[in-house]
This record gives C-alpha cells, sequence and structure tokens, in this order.
C-alpha cells in the first residue's frame, strides 16, 4: 500500500511528462488526477491503521549508498506523523489536480502542467516518508525544483521567471544551512538514520563541537543550522521574501505550495527531529522568537495587499509563524494539528480566490470587484467558510488549532520566559490582523457595489484607499466588461470537499492532536522530554488567555465591517493621514529593496567587473590576440605530442618512473 501511495504520483508524472503528447491533454489530465485520487483514498486508510492502530513501520525499498560509516537506505518510515503528512498532501494534492481541470482549460500545455503538479507531489512524498536525512534532503531539493517549475509555468512572462528564479536561490540559503546541519548530526551520530540518531540524542547532551572559532554546544548548533533550512522552505522572516512572488505561478500551484507541499516541509522537519530540539533549548527558542516575528510581520503586510492572492499568501507566511511558535514552546501536537486544519482551508481559499479569478476573466486586483455574491454564491459561501475557519471562528477548524497555539504560548511563559511572552502578545496581535485582513479581502470582492464592469471601472478605477493604480492581469489579460460566471462543476467540487474539512477536522481530530488521546494517537511519533507538561498546562490558562483570541477575531472582524461596508471612506481617510506607515507596509517592510541593496547589486557589480576586467581585459585583451589565444597555441602544440604510437606512451612512462626513483634516492640519501 505504501509503495502504490509514494509512486502513483510518480508514474503518474512520467505518463503525463514523457507522452503527454501522445495521449493529449485530456488523456494527461484524467491519467494523473486519477492515480492521485487512488493515492490520497489509500492515504486515509493509512491514516487510520496508523494513528489508530500499530506503530512504526518501516518499508525497505534498497540501499542506496554505502560508504565507509555512511549508509542510506531507501526506505519509508510510517508512523502517525508520516500518516498525517500524507494525508495532508495527497488530498490536497487531488483535489488541485481535479480543480486544475477546469481553471487550465485554456492553457495548451496542460500535460506539461500536470506533470509537474505530480512530481511536485512525489517530491513531497519521498520528504514525509523518508527514514534518514539524506532521503529527506532528496525530497527537500525535489520540491525545490518543482516549486521553480511551477512558479515559473508560464515563463513567456518576466515576472513569472523572476518569481521562479527568487524561490529557488532564495531557498538555497536556507538549505546551505540544512546541508551543514546533515553533516554535524553525521558526525556527532556516526549516521543519518532516524533509528540510529534518536535513541542516543539524550548521550550528547553536553557534548560541544568546534565551529568558527569557538565552542558550542552540538545539538544546540545542529538544531539551528537545521532550523535554517526550514526558515527558507517554510518562509519564516528573514527568508520570506519568495513567498508572495511565487504568487505569480497559475492559482492551483499557489494552493499546492501553501497549502499542502514545499511551505510545510520546515515544519514537518522540526517536528520529526523533536528529540534533537528538545536537548537544544536555546534553538527552541529562536524558533518561537522566529515563528512569533514571521506571524506578527506578514500580518501587517497583509493588512494593505489588493491583490486577492497576495493577501492569502501573506496569510499563510503568518500561520505558518503560528506553527513554528507551537513546535518552539515544544507542543508538537498543536504545531501539526495547526498546519493540518490550515491545509484544508487555506486551500480552500486559495482555490476559492481562484474561482474568482475565473470569474472575473483573469482579473486579481480587489480594487475592480465588489458585488460578487450575486453572481457567483457558492464560492461565496465557500469563501466565507474559508475565512471563518482561518480567523478562528469557534466551532471551525482554526478555531481549535490557532488558539491552542496561543494558549501554549502563554502556558510556557512560566520556563520560556521572555521569548514566550513575546510569542503571546504578538499572535494575539496577529490574530486581530488576521480577521481584519480576511474579511477585507470578503467585502471587498464580495460586497458592496460592483467595480467591474466598463463604466464602473472608470469610476472606481483608483484603489480603496484613494491611490490611483492600474489593476494587475493575470496571464490571459482578458477585458473586465463581462458579466461575472459561476465555475463549473470540476472546480466546485474540490471547494465543496475542502469546505468540509475546514469545517470538520478541527472538532473531529481535537483530542487526538492535543486531547486525551494524545499518547495513544501518536505513540513515539513526536518525542516529548520528561520536563516538557506543555499539553497539561495549557488546558489550565486564565480564562481571559482563552478568550484572548476570540476577542481579537472580533475587533477585527468589527473594525473591517466599519471600513469596508458601513464607512468606504475611512480607508483613504486613514491612508491620508498616515501615509509613511501605509508605504512601509505596502512595501513589505522594504525587505526586498533592503536585499537589493546589500547582495543583489554587490553581486552583479562583481559579476560585471570579472566579465569586463577579467574576461574582456585580462583573457581577451592582453598580447596581441589576448591569453586565450596564446594558450590554444599551447594546447595544439601539446596535442602533437599525441602521437597515438604505443611504444612512445611506453618510453614516456619509462622516463617518469626513472625520474621519480632518482627523486626518491636522492630524497632518502
Amino acid at each position: 500500500m505504501y509503495h502504490a501511495i509514494v509512486f502513483l504520483p510518480l508514474i503518474g508524472f512520467l505518463i503525463a511528462g514523457l507522452f503527454g503528447r501522445l495521449i493529449g491533454a485530456r488523456g494527461s489530465e484524467i491519467v494523473t488526477t486519477s492515480l492521485l485520487v487512488v493515492s490520497a483514498v489509500l492515504s486515509w486508510i493509512a491514516f487510520f491503521q496508523v494513528g489508530f492502530g500499530h506503530g512504526t513501520t518501516r518499508v525497505q525499498i534498497a540501499t542506496w549508498m554505502a560508504s565507509g560509516d555512511l549508509r542510506v537506505d531507501w526506505a519509508f518510515r510510517v508512523d502517525t506523523l508520516t500518516a498525517v503528512m500524507l494525508v495532508v498532501v495527497n488530498t490536497v494534492s487531488c483535489l488541485v489536480h481535479l480543480y486544475s481541470i477546469g481553471y487550465m482549460h485554456e492553457d495548451a500545455h496542460r500535460p506539461r502542467f500536470f506533470a509537474y503538479l505530480s512530481l511536485f507531489t512525489f517530491a513531497m512524498l519521498m520528504l514525509v516518508t523518508a527514514d534518514n536525512l539524506v532521503q529527506m534532503f532528496f525530497g527537500w531539493e525535489g520540491v525545490g525544483l518543482a516549486s521553480y517549475l511551477l512558479i515559473g509555468f508560464w515563463y513567456q512572462k518576466p515576472s513569472a521567471n523572476a518569481a521562479a528564479m527568487k524561490a529557488f536561490i532564495v531557498n538555497r540559503v536556507g538549505d546551505f544551512g540544512f546541508a551543514l546541519g546533515i553533516f554535524l548530526v553525521f558526525v556527532l551520530f556516526g549516521s543519518v538514520g532516524f533509528d540510529a540518531i534518536f535513541p542516543r540524542v539524550a548521550d550528547l547532551t553536553n557534548q560541544s563541537f568546534h565551529f568558527l572559532g569557538r565552542d558550542w554546544h552540538a545539538l544546540t548548533l545542529a538544531s539551528l543550522l537545521l532550523f535554517m533550512g526550514a526558515m527558507g522552505k517554510s518562509a519564516q522572516f528573514l527568508l520570506h521574501t519568495w513567498l508572495p512572488d511565487a504568487m505569480e505561478g497559475p492559482t492551483p500551484v499557489s494552493a499546492l505550495i501553501h497549502a499542502a507541499t514545499m511551505v510545510t516541509a520546515g515544519v514537518f522537519m522540526v517536528a520529526r527531529l523533536s528529540p534533537i530540539f528538545e536537548y537544544a533549548p536555546v534553538a527552541l527558542t529562536v524558533v518561537v522568537v522566529i515563528g512569533a516575528t514571521t506571524a506578527f510581520f506578514a500580518a501587517t503586510v497583509g493588512l494593505v495587499q489588493n491583490d486577492i492572492k497576495r493577501v492569502i499568501a501573506y496569510s499563510t507566511c503568518s500561520q505558518l509563524g503560528y506553527m513554528f511558535v507551537a513546535l518552539g514552546v515544544g507542543n508538537y501536537g498543536a504545531g501539526i494539528f495547526h498546519l493540518f486544519t490550515h491545509a484544508f482551508f487555506k486551500a480552500l481559499l486559495f482555490l476559492g480566490a481562484g474561482s474568482v479569478i475565473h470569474a472575473m476573466h483573469h482579473e486579481q486586483d480587489m480594487r475592480n470587484m465588489g458585488g460578487l455574491r450575486k453572481h457567483i454564491p457558492l464560492t461565496a459561501a465557500a469563501m466565507t467558510i474559508g475565512t471563518l475557519a482561518l480567523t478562528g471562528f469557534p466551532g471551525f477548524a482554526g478555531y481549535f488549532s490557532k488558539d491552542a497555539i496561543i494558549e501554549s504560548a502563554y502556558a510556557s511563559v512560566a520556563h520560556g520566559g521572555f521569548a514566550s511572552s513575546y510569542a503571546f502578545v504578538l499572535l494575539v496581535a496577529a490574530a486581530c490582523m488576521t480577521s481584519f485582513y480576511s474579511w477585507r479581502l470578503y467585502f471587498m470582492t464580495f460586497e458592496g457595489k460592483p467595480r467591474w464592469g466598463a463604466d464602473a471601472h472608470a469610476a472606481h478605477g483608483h484603489d480603496a484607499h484613494g491611490h490611483d493604480d492600474h489593476a494587475h492581469d493575470d496571464h490571459h489579460g482578458h477585458g473586465h466588461d463581462h458579466t461575472p460566471h459561476e465555475s463549473p462543476w470540476v472546480m466546485l467540487i474540490p471547494l465543496a470537499v475542502l469546505s468540509l474539512g475546514a469545517l470538520a477536522a478541527g472538532f473531529v481530530f481535537k483530542d487526538a492532536f492535543i486531547g486525551h488521546d494524545f499518547e495513544h494517537f501518536w505513540k513515539s511519533a513526536l518525542f516529548m522530554g520528561k520536563d516538557n507538561h506543555i499539553l497539561h498546562a495549557m488546558h489550565e490558562v486564565p480564562g481571559w488567555v482563552v478568550a484572548s483570541p476570540f476577542v481579537a477575531m472580533v475587533l477585527g472582524f468589527l473594525f473591517a465591517f466599519y471600513c469596508y461596508v458601513l464607512r468606504p471612506d475611512v480607508p483613504g481617510k486613514l491612508v491620508a493621514a498616515n501615509p509613511a506607515l501605509y508605504k512601509f507596509l505596502l512595501n513589505k517592510w522594504y525587505f526586498d529593496e533592503l536585499y537589493d541593496f546589500l547582495f543583489v547589486k554587490p553581486a552583479m557589480w562583481l559579476g560585471k567587473f570579472l566579465w569586463k576586467k577579467g574576461d574582456g581585459f585580462v583573457i581577451d585583451g592582453m598580447g596581441p590576440d589576448g591569453v586565450s589565444a596564446r594558450v590554444v597555441d599551447v594546447t595544439n602544440r601539446v596535442v602533437r605530442l599525441q602521437t597515438g604510437y604505443v611504444y612512445h606512451y611506453a618510453f614516456a612512462m619509462l622516463i617518469g618512473v626513472a625520474g621519480f626513483v632518482t627523486w626518491y634516492l636522492v630524497a632518502r640519501g
């Protein structure tokens, strides 16, 4: 069964990729989607078998490499954590495949698109089933490659190419740290296999390692290097800049990246390596601070975005910060719980946004929408459910998982100190902002007067804050004078399934992830030290702590309702009163400009210098015809020594041997 779960997407990729022209676009869609449906069904079977039945299973595929002490097997490690990720990855990927049949029906390159989707899924499955760090790194790099191919799928758009390159390069920074972490783990443990590493972690509690001229606590250094990889892949603060630009890819790609693959890889990796992180409290503190900062930062930027997909993208960045805070305070179950519920409602929001874009003839700017609820009521209902789940409305999926993280942050203040207090305050503030920008998106898109007709476009071509700007068009660039239309059923069915998940996933599984079934459900998949009592402590926080995320959610909703329904003139007045703050948030805290100044321009200058002075002046310019011409002349003379006669080569060898013997005798003498 596990072979089928992992390899069916790979088979789909090979069929659509190699034989796409032969079987056609329709054949590629049917083959890849059908295989993903089977894989998703088997994943749910595995989820209930593993989570509520037997524990860890190891499935040996082959010996990958063996060199000295290094032995790397290709094997599947199937436990509860793996089963949860299999469900998340294959369920969302299956629905994205189905949705894409309708969304991409105009694209001439559908076989290539569906092949890339299946490759993306296979790479993520390799990552989450990894039995060792090298296999995990293989899947890690695989999702990076697939994301590059999918973000830049519309390669005729310069912005799509730039976004794909940005995602690839920024992730290389994090992956460099991840690779160093793997090297250090091998040095410390003599193995990269989890079964060999985890039982020995406690023995290295006081081990030190000399690095960069000083001695470090070995497990802390390893954890920080590994977390550097997670920061890149999961778009955490400082390495987050690639994620919003990833919106240049088709909308189904955004749903797959943000809900099920790639960005969740970092969260999974930290949870999988919980036995190491539990013995590195300093590293866990760093995880808490980075996660809380990311949650707050991304929420502030999301307040002012006008592209419907970018608002949801910054929401993803913010929610990933919540997950890392949970991991950092030791509540690994809550972190994975939020990953699980987030997959449903974030995929729902992205695919719902895609349905809006489809209805609006590929318009993505919310300033040119409005009043769509009457025209696309099913999409509006799905977006409402997704918004309620994201903002943490009681009973919906996000309410159970996000509130648990906020309560865990407060519960850990006693031993976490400033970092936990910092996290609690920022997470509550982010919850308020999340509610505001989520309802802002809904009200600007579905309520109010239409701003998408020809006359309305002329009258309302300015943004909601009173600044003139042009609409952002997607790849087709159609006009905006057509009446919006509801999406076909092939796109609405995934929305219905995801709506069910956004409604029920939290309530149904809360006991397994953070309640009284935790020990039975997770068994040995997550490790919590003997001093880690966060599961008990989070249920004993004061009542005002429990109520704080709900109050924050209500305040955000009320302010959004006031600004975009009751008094639509208020946002423009706020911007006029605070232009500097508005520009600061609209320009994403100027991180792109800062990195351009610090890294991009110096690298460009160095490259141009080496090109002009090194290659042009030295290599091609010196001497009558340049150094390169002289090298060619010398090479031609050397080539004449290659006569092809064996006795010439034997003679040259004898001269060499004689010279070596002479040197040896003289040196010995």
